[in-house]
């Protein structure tokens, strides 16, 4: 599968939890360098549908499709094309902030330097700080660190501005930019809508 192929689609696609319909018929798609944002009130299904992109949470009815594939089909190593960071943080609060992100490069087979992403997150001076220490936001950015690590070329983010003040916001608005402009693809439930929208970006309303 190769960049050119990586469009992503949804056809007819249906989310429930438990008895509950939340999303019918729901049908879109995204070419490289799309964006699609995903917003509507609590419990509309914001997080469902980003943990059924991400192969978490098969859809009730329909079809999920990157380059053609079926997500529920993907190859292990087809996997990696796929990011999902969830609304919390995702760490190991018992390691530092470099053996998170560590852990997290091993699993992807990535040998690439972070003391560059540290230094643009700020978090130099932090690197042997065990994570349960930090603050709420200082979590948020090593998580962000382990997010552009991944190499993924679709990134789903559930709530990414959670916890981040200006600076924090602006560095994720501007990661999205050279992601889409390299040819990635990101689908971000977010209640902030206006700060992340771009032309050309795919609006989902739940």
């Amino acid at each position: 599968m190769t960049d050119s192929d990586l469009s992503l689609e949804l056809e007819a696609v249906a989310l429930t939890r438990g008895e509950r319909r939340l999303v019918s018929n729901l049908s879109f798609s995204l070419n490289p360098g799309q964006l699609a944002l995903v917003t509507g009130p609590n419990g509309t299904g914001k997080t469902t549908l980003l943990r059924s992109v991400a192969g978490l949470a098969p859809p009730s009815d329909g079809e999920i499709r990157i380059g053609g594939r079926s997500i529920a089909r993907l190859e292990p190593e087809e996997r990696g094309l796929i990011v999902y960071q969830a609304h919390l943080d995702g760490l190991k609060k018992d390691l530092t902030v470099t053996e998170n992100i560590q852990f997290n490069n091993q699993l992807r087979g990535n040998t690439e330097s972070f003391s560059s992403t540290l230094t643009e997150l700020g978090l130099n001076g932090y690197e042997k700080r065990v994570v349960r220490q930090l603050s709420a936001g200082q979590k948020r950015r090593v998580a962000l660190a382990t997010l552009k690590h991944a190499g993924a070329r679709l990134w789903l983010l559930d709530e990414p501005l959670t916890n981040l003040d200006t600076d924090g916001r602006k560095l994720v608005s501007g990661w999205l930019d050279r992601h889409l402009a390299a040819g990635g693809m990101a689908m971000v439930a977010t209640h902030l809508a206006d700060e992340l929208k771009r032309p050309g970006c795919v609006l989902v309303e739940l």
